[in-house]
């Protein structure tokens, strides 16, 4: 069986239950910032950005919006999907950097919201890897029979703790909400497979936001550098880890960070065009959000199609990093 080989060598050996995603959906803000009005205010060309983001438009939220609702909409439309209900689930992770209140996380909320009244809830910072390092933790309670359904969201409004004054970074972020349902896998309904975590602290001045400041600060080319070559390794040891080579892979669907980095990460590994899902058009770099955005929207375009073998990566502050394998499922 296929998802033999997805799972972790030592997994296997413990013959335990093996973890799948049961469907997906997202969330977005209805007020849009275009690059031709962010361009206007920052004194520069609409083809300035879109040559260096590739971004066209980003949704953002409204001041009075809250993140915790909308990652329980995006949570609500995932547990349709899965055809379950909120007393269903054991587990909430929120994978954020920008809940509405320092405390309480948002995770407890989004629970009370949907329902979810007997499940443990969390949120995980990881900066833009927050969601494949939920994946990960998911997929490993799920493994060890401790739980046996997880509601996973990746929700962020960065757009909160961006300078408008700084074309660095002004360009970039977004706001968004996008969650996932795991399950039990196995068959037809896919497998989640090994999932390669990394870290670099050295790094953390290079892409940061004080508690004084709430601002991101980023050194650009640096962040750049490091996110197609940490991408681009943990890719190749996802990979290998799951017993397949890059040829063995259906579609590729890295960190909506920005389009450059998606393009040369796929010129790094040689990938055709059309196995890298490039969506950032139109939804921009909405941190923690952006993989299960990617998600859906190669589900909709019918790239992420039953049996698919998929590669999820992601790269974020910290510097964190990470790259894992999944066996789309008939049931997502």
């Amino acid at each position: 069986m296929l998802e033999q080989t997805l799972v972790p060598e030592s997994t296997a050996r413990a013959q335990v239950q093996t973890a799948t995603i049961l469907s997906v959906a997202t969330d977005l803000p209805e007020e849009r910032l275009t690059s031709a009005e962010l361009a206007a205010s920052l004194g520069i060309s609409e083809d300035w950005i879109l040559s260096r983001t590739g971004i066209r438009e980003r949704p953002c939220a409204r001041p009075d919006e809250r993140l915790s609702d909308y990652a329980a909409r995006a949570g609500a439309r995932a547990l349709e999907a899965a055809r379950l209900r909120g007393e269903d689930v054991d587990l909430v992770i929120v994978a954020t950097l920008s809940q509405d209140e320092l405390t309480p996380n948002a995770a407890p909320l989004v629970a009370h919201a949907l329902g979810a009244d007997r499940a443990g809830a969390f949120d995980v910072g990881a900066a833009c890897t927050s969601f494949l390092s939920g994946l990960a933790i998911g997929a490993a309670q799920i493994e060890s029979g401790r739980v046996e359904h997880v509601l996973l969201i990746g929700a962020d409004f960065i757009t909160r703790i961006t300078d408008y004054t700084d074309r660095r970074t002004a360009p970039l972020f977004a706001d968004a909400a996008g969650a996932a349902v795991l399950g039990r896998g196995g068959g037809e309904r896919g497998a989640i497979g090994p999932v390669v975590l990394g870290a670099d602290g050295s790094a953390a001045p290079l892409l940061y936001a004080t508690q004084k400041e709430r601002k991101i600060r980023m050194d650009g080319p640096e962040v750049f550098r490091h996110a197609v070559a940490r991408m681009g390794d943990v890719t190749q040891a996802a990979v290998a880890e799951a017993g397949l080579t890059l040829q063995d892979i259906d579609l590729f669907v890295y960190h909506q960070a920005n389009a450059r980095i998606t393009r040369a990460l796929g010129d790094r590994l040689g990938l055709e065009p059309d196995r890298v899902v490039d969506c950032i058009a139109m939804l921009g770099n909405a941190s923690a959000a952006t993989l299960p955005l990617a998600l859906a929207s190669a589900q909709r375009d019918g790239r992420l199609r039953p049996g698919a073998r998929v590669l999820l990566s992601a790269f974020g502050a910290g510097f964190t990093w990470g790259g894992g394998v999944v066996e789309w499922g008939a049931n997502a």
